[in-house]
């Protein structure tokens, strides 16, 4: 029996049905949990586990999403690991209580979450899932590039993702599993392209000017209005009171605005974004071969962030692709057709099953 709720999740809907797919949880629904933790917030969403795999992946349409929460940042380098496993935990169990399913119905769980970008960092975030779910539960924690991958790829792992929001990264896989990543190290070791990136040029364009040392810039009245400061000499302490990323990159809006209506300046600063950003992804690109030996194979090019959505006259995401085709005729472009956090769970039924099959039970 289905019953379905009169709202919709974005491009999926919020659906309660029965599945039952040889769960451990008795009569109880067996479900996954896909959680997109960000720099700016966390995403948990709970569906079903439905039997998909790279090689099998029949989707139901809609998407059957039974719960989900939002929370804020998760990034244990941002906030600490107190806050970023306290996030997590209230995420996760928020959207379960949604869903009316309890943590035994639970059979696996996949974290996509900025800042794991070592092992250590799986293992301290798997750490903490031990303590919350029960020893049956499934648990895979991957960087949050990954996640946002595969809600383009609707649950498959081949391609390059380039995330382009607060922060900055591409993550790609090869169709042999083989995997890499560029950039996504956060402001202090240059993710240039990202929303913190531009921001942070155009706070320092404004100081240039301000100081004789740039050029005039429409940056400088569009900026400090939008803060409601009256000089260029209030942004350093308005800056550095809290200098948080998702603070910061919260002025692109203003960068584009100044770009579109013509300011030299910005328009290089969005330029430089661009050409930093179809780097980051040929970088990725070269390490895995995705073009072939003769440089026009086909792969797919995710494009998720903000940074990426199309605006009046500027559209960056499209003009990382028209980069990227210049050298690699073989990329297309994808537009996610779920959100991250969906991506996430997708992956959670995809690993789970692939553990099934290795294992002979399905």
């Amino acid at each position: 029996m289905s019953t379905t709720n009169n709202f919709q999740n974005g491009e999926v809907s919020i659906h309660r049905f029965d599945l039952h797919l040889g769960s451990e949880c008795n009569e109880e629904e067996p479900v996954v949990l896909g959680v997109d933790g960000g720099t700016t917030s966390t995403i948990c969403v709970c569906m079903p586990l439905l039997p998909i795999s790279n090689s099998h992946n029949h989707l139901p349409d809609p998407l059957p999403v039974l719960g989900r929460a939002i929370a804020g940042c998760s990034n244990h380098n941002s906030v600490g690991e107190t806050l970023a496993r306290d996030t997590l935990e209230q995420v996760m169990m928020e959207a379960l209580s949604t869903s009316g399913s309890k943590k035994s119905a639970v059979q696996a769980v996949c974290l996509g979450v900025s800042g794991v970008n070592h092992p250590n960092d799986q293992e301290r975030i798997l750490n903490w899932l031990r303590e919350i779910f029960p020893r049956h539960v499934k648990l895979y924690v991957q960087n949050d590039a990954v996640a946002a991958l595969a809600s383009g790829s609707m649950g498959k792992l081949h391609g390059c993702v380039l995330i382009a929001g607060t922060g900055s990264i591409a993550y790609g896989f090869s169709e042999d599993g083989k995997e890499a990543r560029a950039a996504g190290g956060g402001p202090v070791l240059g993710d240039w392209g990202s929303g913190y990136g531009i921001a942070a040029q155009a706070l320092t364009s404004v100081i240039r000017a301000h100081d004789g040392r740039g050029p005039h810039t429409m940056l400088t009245n569009s900026i400090l209005k939008s803060l409601s400061l009256s000089s260029p000499d209030e942004l350093i302490g308005w800056t550095y009171a809290d200098p948080s990323w998702a603070r910061i990159a919260a002025l692109v809006p203003v960068v584009v605005t100044c770009a579109e209506d013509g300011d030299d300046v910005a328009n290089q600063i969005l330029n430089d974004a661009v050409e930093e950003l179809a780097l980051t992804v040929k970088a990725v690109v070269h390490k895995l071969g995705l073009c072939g030996q003769d440089g026009s194979g086909e792969f797919p090019v995710v494009l998720v962030g903000g940074v990426l959505i199309p605006n009046k006259n500027w559209d960056i995401g499209q003009k990382v692709v028209d980069r990227l085709i210049k050298t690699y005729p073989g990329a297309f472009p994808v537009l996610p057709k779920v959100e991250p956090a969906v991506g996430a769970a997708l992956l959670a039924c995809n690993f789970y099953m692939k553990e099934k099959e290795r294992n002979g039970v399905i």
